[in-house]
């Protein structure tokens, strides 16, 4: 699986924003504030923050106290909502759901092994949760697949 830069600082900035959520004493964060805390360009950034607002993952307010919040608890916001937000659905094979696919020949089973690939890629992005980054502490099934060493070799 290919995460692109925009997932990447999608993900960055809802966590940053996690962390500056007003029930840790924080007030609505600049683009501009979160892109430099994160390394990410704030006009690219600008864009992305939009998508994750149209979601309703974050809120929005304009103005001279204006900047993002979390429009939901950090709890409630997994890695999946953000991603979908940006990109669309976790996987999918060009550009279509891979149970709409269809195959020949000795191919017919790959159906089965993109949907496999799927709910996979689900398990670990809908269990982890913005709090889980902001704390630290991924989910027990994340950190199982962690200790096996293929999950460090990039093959």
């Amino acid at each position: 699986m290919r995460i692109s830069a925009k997932v990447d600082y999608a993900v960055r900035a809802a966590a940053e924003l996690a962390q500056r959520s007003p029930d840790r004493g924080a007030v609505a964060t600049t683009g501009e504030t979160l892109g430099d805390a994160q390394g990410i360009p704030t006009k690219y950034l600008e864009s992305i923050l939009a998508e994750l607002r149209r979601s309703g993952i974050i809120g929005s307010r304009r103005g001279s106290a204006g900047g993002y919040w979390l429009a939901r608890p950090a709890s409630e916001v997994s890695i999946a909502d953000i991603v979908r937000a940006v990109e669309g659905p976790l996987a999918d094979v060009r550009g279509e759901a891979p149970e709409e696919l269809s195959y020949d020949g000795p191919a017919q089973p790959l159906e089965r092994v993109w949907i496999a690939t799927r709910a996979s890629v689900r398990r670990v992005l809908e269990a982890t949760t913005l709090a889980h980054l902001v704390d630290g502490e991924l989910p027990a099934e994340v950190t199982a697949l962690l200790s096996d060493d293929q999950a460090w070799s990039r093959r």
